[in-house]
């Protein structure tokens, strides 16, 4: 067991990341009470609209899609710290406004609108920046276990955060639960300045006003690269049409269940609870994952995402969304180890700047997708053809891989279910 702990948490021992992530889980609790709740305003602002909630989404993440990849340049070229100590002190100021606004009552549908924006912009700088400082925190040798941890601290806020949202909005109101989230938003500032600057890794990085690392540079980079393209195009699909939870589990739980705050929190808690899982299963991992160990995830998760759709009870929905957030993170963290553990320290910011651009800048389009089609089919139906499309598309990637290499998948179900892959067939030698 002591083994087992000291594999699974050895970027702990150091500071700069006890830090970093003690910081992102005291802001990402507030920032997922305050998602529930927002999520529930926004229902009872708009008369139980679907697409009002698809609406919002979309603003929050519609600053992603316009300002990462810059955010990116501003990455390898600027101070890491530094930009996330200004993105999260924003983010902050723009949460207490928000939140006066919201305890006073005084609070309509294109306040919210407008705010979903205004902290959508401090989250693109961010996000990008803070994806790939990690590997300055720990090194190379340890990052595939600090982005397993970064994911399992996401998903602990992701697990109690809604949860304790559900329960506060049954008991205090809305108002006390956007209170709440804004005082735990400034931690990461903190975080950030207690940190040692000198033991930060940064060999291979070009910082500097005058380091060359224009966008196009960055793009012409992946171009080239087909190992990070399959991966960035499939994530592109899948988390454009397949990770639209925050709509669709909403109007799921309200519409289609008849369930109340609190129960759409359990419905969110038990997505995280797996994911929670899937982000610890993959702490093990040492290397660079393959290309098999993100499309074969992939795959699962789509799978019971149209299981999701098709449940028939609350209770069956809340069982199901275990496993589908399990490897809805288990594929989502393989495919960020694999990108970021494939490309040169030089180009890290950008790269990982295009993959959150696929991530959640995907999200303008595939949100209010996820609202029109609930309203129009229902939010079971929309879940369904949300995992249907996902399933399409890594299916095909994972032929096309097949094909491309000529390797073969084998699949074996005794003694227990699992899945191998064989090269191919060495070429018959000729006799001159």
């Amino acid at each position: 067991m002591r083994a087992t702990l000291n594999t699974t948490f050895r970027s702990l021992a150091v500071r700069n990341y006890r830090l970093f992530a003690t910081g992102q889980l005291v802001k990402l609790v507030g920032v997922w009470m305050m998602f529930t709740a927002q999520d529930w305003l926004v229902l009872d602002l708009s008369g139980n609209s679907g697409s009002a909630l698809g609406i919002v989404t979309a603003l929050q993440f519609l600053p992603v899609l316009l300002l990462t990849l810059y955010a990116g340049k501003l990455a390898d070229r600027y101070d890491k710290r530094r930009i996330l100590i200004g993105a999260n002190a924003a983010y902050a100021v723009l949460a207490v406004v928000f939140a006066i606004l919201v305890a006073s009552g005084t609070v309509e549908l294109w306040h919210v609108f407008v705010f979903a924006g205004l902290l959508g912009t401090a989250n693109a700088i961010e996000t990008p920046v803070r994806q790939s400082f990690v590997s300055e925190l720990v090194g190379m040798s340890l990052l595939p276990n600090a982005l397993s941890l970064s994911a399992a601290t996401f998903n602990i806020a992701r697990v109690s955060g809604p949860a304790l949202a559900g329960l506060a909005i049954a008991t205090l109101g809305i108002g006390p639960v956007f209170l709440i989230s804004t005082a735990l938003a400034i931690s990461p500032v903190f975080s950030y300045l207690r940190m040692n600057v000198g033991a930060l890794v940064r060999a291979g990085l070009t910082t500097g006003k005058n380091a060359k690392s224009s966008v196009l540079d960055g793009l012409r980079y992946v171009w080239t690269r087909g190992d990070l393209l399959l991966v960035i195009v499939v994530m592109a699909v899948v988390a454009m049409i397949g990770f639209n939870f925050p709509v669709t589990l909403a109007v799921l739980a309200k519409v289609s269940f008849g369930a109340g705050a609190a129960s759409f929190g359990l419905l969110t808690t038990a997505l995280a609870l797996g994911a929670l899982g899937g982000a610890l299963a993959g702490s093990a991992r040492t290397g660079r994952p393959s290309i098999y160990s993100v499309l074969l995830p992939g795959v699962a998760f789509a799978v019971f995402e149209v299981l999701v759709g098709f449940a028939p009870a609350f209770w069956v929905a809340a069982l199901l969304l275990v496993p589908t957030g399990f490897f809805m993170i288990f594929f989502a963290q393989a495919a960020n180890q694999r990108v970021q553990l494939g490309t040169d320290a030089a180009f890290r910011g950008r790269v990982m700047a295009l993959y959150v651009l696929v991530f959640l800048g995907t999200t303008p389009i595939g949100a209010p997708l996820a609202g029109w089609w609930s309203e129009l089919f229902g939010p079971a139906v929309s879940i369904a053809l949300s995992g249907t499309i996902s399933l399409v598309a890594a299916l095909a990637a994972l032929v096309w891989q097949l094909r491309r290499s000529g390797e073969r998948m084998r699949v074996t179900l005794r003694p227990r279910p699992r899945f191998s892959i064989t090269a191919p067939p060495a070429p018959d030698a000729t006799v001159a």
